[in-house]
């Protein structure tokens, strides 16, 4: 499968990794409608491609993303216009709901995204990178729940899913008062992962990162992706239930194999895409 050519994300796959780049940066990478479909096209892309086994999400330019486009949020009134009330409601709720799909195709997608932040991380990439299975930045990012500062509740995932980051007491902190987060303070409250010196050693570290991943067995990880998102949604009951359910269906695998023999062998292992 060719990659696909998008208007707003560039994508580049080497040695089984994929870099997703969001591609604004005349703009600081604000997150225009184009944009918000290209990262559904680009996770759908990743998710489809075998040989990509790992996925690094980056922004082009100074900044990771300064959040969504203000002169989309001024176009939603035109593009939802109904004589009738009801209908122009639900047209909004529609979009709503397309747009929280666009990112949820992260968390959809069954490779592992890495997300790697510098500069600002604002709203819309708030509720983006939160999307990720993880987050690394570089000293110079710092991270604003944007939304309540232009009067609006954030919708398309930051609340449902940073409780479950950082906790609930201090994700709410973050939501009513829009107050910025440096890098060492997102590091302290388990946003990020790790924080690099530069953007230059975050791209490195997190591609180091990546490439450990790209060389463990790929449906193994795959299963780990699965399994912790699920968990995450469910009792830990029911996580066990599907655990035992997709082991019985996965665990007899040529990965299996393979890592067993190149264990034995004392050689680096060999595994299909």
């Amino acid at each position: 499968m060719s990659i696909p050519v998008l208007e707003t994300v560039a994508i580049s796959v080497d040695a089984h990794i994929a870099t997703v780049r969001l591609n604004r940066p005349e703009k600081l990478n604000a997150m225009n409608l184009a944009m918000w479909h290209d990262i559904r096209s680009a996770f759908r892309y990743v998710d489809d491609t075998p040989e990509i086994r790992v996925a690094v999400l980056e922004g082009e330019g100074k900044a990771f993303t300064a959040g969504i486009d203000l002169q989309m949020m001024m176009g939603l009134g035109q593009q939802i216009q109904n004589d009738c009330e009801g209908r122009m409601r639900e047209s909004l709720r529609r979009i709503i709901l397309d747009l929280q799909d666009t990112l949820t195709s992260l968390e959809r997608c069954c490779k592992p995204v890495l997300a790697a932040v510098h500069g600002a991380c604002v709203g819309g990439g708030i509720d983006l990178v939160t999307c990720a299975d993880m987050r690394y930045c570089s000293a110079d990012a710092w991270f604003s729940i944007k939304e309540i500062d232009i009067g609006m509740t954030a919708d398309v995932g930051t609340l449902q899913r940073l409780p479950r980051l950082i906790g609930e007491g201090m994700a709410r902190e973050l939501a009513y008062t829009a107050r910025k987060v440096e890098a060492a303070e997102a590091r302290e409250i388990r946003l990020v992962n790790r924080v690099f010196e530069s953007p230059e050693a975050l791209r490195e570290g997190v591609r180091a990162i990546a490439a450990d991943i790209a060389a463990k067995a790929p449906l193994a990880v795959r299963g780990v992706k699965e399994m912790i998102t699920y968990a995450r949604d469910h009792s830990i009951a029911d996580g066990l239930n599907y655990n035992a359910t997709w082991n019985a269906a996965m665990l007899m695998s040529a990965d299996l194999q393979e890592a067993m023999m190149s264990g034995m062998a004392k050689r680096p292992p060999a595994f299909k895409d």
